[in-house]
């Protein structure tokens, strides 16, 4: 079975959750006999730190578009970061004449998945679509914000996306894949006739058990003797650092011992500037650390998971928290703000903490509980390392996704059968 993956970014400079979700999914499925190509946004730099490409995937580039006149260049580049949507002419060429396809899996909406499900049509093929930064499950706030990047400017793309039908994506798709229950629910409400399915995201378990504390430490000297709280994720408003950033002196001075590491790469250029020159005007440049961006299975990344005390994910939205696992795998608890994603795999006090970011005492009794309570964290440790070990385990998720394509592939030879 060859299945081609569509991409509406990649950058392994900007590596982030949905990258990680990919290669696991990834390193999954080949065991099963699937070959995966993947197509993604030509960035202009070298793929020379390609980790889908080391791990023995074909990395297809094709050159994209943000099709606005009329936008700072900045903002460009933020849309680019983030996978705005999109426009290519080179995918539909490419995807046309890609040999061999079983399937088409388009991790992009908007123009790109238009183009990935028009194709997927024309070569009779049966697409499936996935939602990683959540569609209709959005606080409004942050649909409110999006819609106001999306009006700035003169959107010249918009014939294409009629042309590619690209509103009618998650209705007209052969099955849509998930990671939230609440997400999912919303879609069946909206489109009751579509094939929903809910895939968690996983983790490689053993790997986050092998001991890495050494290259941790050698790396990050300073950490030596700390209590580390640790937040991964790349620096962008939504991930919401500035909120660590602004508790932290009344934490640090209830908590001498405790020490902020801020570990991802920068995908909002101005909102990492403002986070740096904040960390200044408090004076916390000892007390807080960013690291910059990591690679996937890093022994420095595995390594500053063990080392935590706590891992914080204070996100505006998130749809699922895969860093939650990778903390519950290495030995970590969590503390997370009250996502649809964290809530759902979250049981308060009994494998992590959930705080409500309207509430800054929440989190600071979460803190105060989690680093003081010795007996209450490696409780909520041990609950969280089961939870990883057998129900979130890569190889236990990718079977899930497997039978999904095959289901898939025979319905559509069905349909050609019957035709």
């Amino acid at each position: 079975m060859r299945v081609v993956h569509i991409l509406r970014k990649y950058n392994p400079d900007e590596w982030g959750g949905t990258e990680t979700a990919l290669l696991r999914l990834l390193d999954g499925l080949r065991p099963r006999g699937i070959t995966s190509i993947i197509y993604a946004p030509r960035t202009g730099k070298t793929l020379e730190k390609d980790p889908l490409a080391r791990a023995g995937y074909a990395v297809k580039q094709f050159s994209a578009c943000v099709p606005v006149w009329g936008i700072p260049e900045e903002h460009r580049r933020q849309m680019v970061a983030v996978g705005g949507n999109l426009m290519s002419f080179d995918l539909i060429k490419s995807l046309a004449l890609e040999p061999g396809l079983s399937l088409v899996h388009t991790h992009a909406l908007g123009r790109l998945g238009g183009i990935a499900h028009s194709i997927a049509r024309r070569r009779g093929l049966p697409c499936v679509v996935s939602i990683h930064g959540g569609v209709l499950d959005l606080p409004a706030a942050l649909k409110l914000s999006m819609d106001q990047n999306a009006a700035r400017g003169v959107e010249w793309g918009k014939i294409f996306g009629l042309l590619f039908k690209s509103r009618q994506l998650l209705a007209d798709a052969d099955a849509i894949i998930t990671v939230n229950p609440r997400e999912a629910a919303l879609l069946r409400e909206k489109y009751p006739n579509q094939r929903v399915q809910v895939q968690p995201h996983g983790v490689p378990t053993t790997d986050y058990e092998r001991e890495s504390r050494p290259a941790a430490l050698a790396a990050f000297p300073q950490l030596k003797g700390k209590k580390v709280l640790l937040s991964v994720g790349r620096i962008d408003s939504v991930k919401n650092q500035s909120y660590l950033v602004e508790r932290a002196p009344a934490l640090f001075i209830k908590h001498p011992e405790a020490i902020f590491v801020l570990a991802g790469a920068c995908t909002d250029e101005a909102y990492g500037k403002a986070l740096r020159r904040r960390i200044q005007e408090l004076g916390l440049e000892d007390r807080i650390l960013l690291t910059g961006g990591l690679p996937p299975g890093d022994p420095r990344l595995l390594g500053l998971f063990q080392l935590s005390t706590a891992v914080l994910l204070p996100s505006l939205s998130e749809t699922f928290g895969l860093v939650l696992l990778e903390a519950w795998a290495a030995g970590t608890t969590v503390i997370s703000s009250r996502t649809s994603g964290a809530s759902a795999l979250l049981d308060h006090r009994r494998n992590g903490w959930l705080f409500d970011l309207e509430n800054p005492r929440s989190f600071h009794e979460a803190v105060d509980e989690a680093l003081l309570d010795a007996v209450l964290r490696q409780s909520t440790v041990e609950a969280g390392r089961k939870l990883a070990r057998t129900q979130y385990d890569t190889q236990v998720l990718s079977e899930g996704v497997k039978n999904l394509y095959q289901e898939l592939i025979e319905e559509r030879h069905a349909l050609r059968r019957a035709a």
